[in-house]
């Protein structure tokens, strides 16, 4: 479904889902209700009921986002400084802290819990802008990043996103008045992908963060098999042999990122490797294991500037040994099931522990 004009999500979609919001605290009880008799209809604990609120839950999160964004936008003389130095950091501050309530509601309602282990200590230190190269894999893994580089590393990110995901309302306002770029694949206009990329990289200041997925999309079996079989029609057969020896990583597209580093050659490089959430690749899959119960790792690794390779053999070269390493730890971190301890069957099924 195209996207609709912005006169049309401003005008539009962003009021209905106040308005929506508000009906739907009002009547919550009514639908916890009906939930609870439909659960035992569905399998899994309380799945309906955990769904219906955190859908209640979100979309209030969204219409209060949207509201505290209206008055930004009034107190900014009705957009006319809105991009100005104080409105920016205060864009970034209601970024931060509207991400924070989202992952509340995560680890509450999902019971989704999110580590960082062995992170280079640089990483959590302004002073230079970072690029941060991250995996794609699993639903909301780019809010999740998002929320790490500016709630724990005091960061401003700035990210390159699909077009589609501005049917959110509060993303789309929020991220629309930050140095953001939203794309099309196959649509680029008169400049590539490479160029916009290369143009959102530029002039990053010493607390920025340019965020990138050089996998271009998430991670799925079919899609690395595709991804190795374009490798080896482009007479890459030594990057495509590569490739095929990462089970859990999709090869990199070095063009958007290289065109970020030239655009921010004073930029560190930050790669970044999660596990958890890579089971959940169809709705199927996100349905079946909801709640989540599930706990998310993610280990950043900080390469300074001068040790960036300059040529271009070199960096694809360098990209793919990153990403062996990446794929190499996943594999060493890959999730163990967790039965939900409130799971009666679960329960039932473990062995009883030593008397």
């Amino acid at each position: 479904m195209p996207l609709p004009p912005i006169w049309v999500r401003r005008l539009v979609i962003a009021p209905a889902v106040v308005v929506l919001a508000g009906v739907l605290l009002t009547t919550l009880p009514i639908w916890l209700v009906i939930a609870l008799l439909a659960s035992p209809l569905v399998p899994g604990h309380l799945r309906v009921p955990r769904l219906v609120l955190l859908a209640v839950l979100y979309l209030i999160w969204d219409a209060a986002a949207l509201v505290v964004l209206a008055v930004l936008w009034v107190a900014s003389g009705f957009g006319v400084k809105i991009r100005s130095p104080w409105f920016q950091r205060a864009h970034y501050v209601v970024t931060g802290r509207f991400l924070a309530i989202l992952f509340w509601i995560a680890k509450w309602a999902l019971h989704l819990t999110i580590d960082v282990v062995g992170t280079d200590p640089d990483t959590a230190l302004p002073g230079r802008p970072e690029v941060v190269v991250s995996r794609h894999a699993g639903p909301g893994d780019s809010f999740i990043l998002i929320h790490a580089l500016t709630n724990w590393f005091d960061r401003e990110p700035r990210i390159v996103l699909k077009a589609t995901l501005q049917w959110d309302p509060a993303v789309d306002v929020l991220l629309n008045r930050l140095p953001n770029r939203f794309i099309t694949p196959g649509r680029t206009g008169t400049s590539t992908l490479e160029q916009q990329i290369g143009e959102t990289a530029h002039g990053l200041d010493d607390n920025d963060a340019f965020v990138i997925f050089p996998e271009g999309g998430n991670f799925t079996p079919r899609r690395r098999v595709s991804a190795i079989a374009r490798l080896r029609a482009r007479g890459l057969a030594d990057a495509a042999e590569r490739a095929e020896n990462m089970r859990h990583v999709l090869p990199p597209k070095p063009g958007g990122l290289f065109s970020a580093i030239n655009a921010a050659p004073d930029a560190g490089v930050i790669f970044v490797a999660h596990t958890g959430l890579d089971r959940m690749i169809t709705v199927a899959d996100i349905w079946r294991e909801l709640p989540m119960d599930k706990r998310l790792v993610m280990k950043f690794w900080s390469v300074p500037p001068e040790e960036v390779p300059t040529g271009e053999e070199e960096r694809v070269a360098w990209l793919y040994d990153w990403w062996e390493r990446i794929d190499a730890w996943i594999e060493e971190n890959r999730p163990v099931f967790r039965p939900l301890s409130t799971d009666w069957t679960a329960r039932r099924s473990a062995p009883a522990a030593d008397a």
